[in-house]
């Protein structure tokens, strides 16, 4: 099920991650099923769960990653899933 259009990116996470009212961070550590994790790292992490910190994709990069789209802010590429 697609996002909302002009939905904020912490709602994004919350609907993938089927919470609410968690912050963005909360909201990708569970997503992800990570726990303590910055946003960047979480969503790295639910994309490869062996790759290294030094690999780490910027958050529109690994939006994009995660959604199979490329070019999208974090958000819109979010809202595909």
């Amino acid at each position: 099920m697609a996002g909302t259009a002009g939905s904020s990116l912490t709602a994004e996470l919350n609907r993938l991650a089927s919470t609410t009212g968690k912050a963005a961070q909360g909201a990708a550590n569970v997503y992800a099923g990570t726990s303590g994790l910055g946003l960047n790292a979480a969503l790295n992490i639910k994309a490869s769960a062996n790759r290294q910190p030094s690999a780490y994709k910027g958050l529109n990069a690994i939006c994009n990653e995660l959604a199979g789209t490329t070019g999208k802010s974090a958000s819109d590429a979010l809202r595909t899933l």
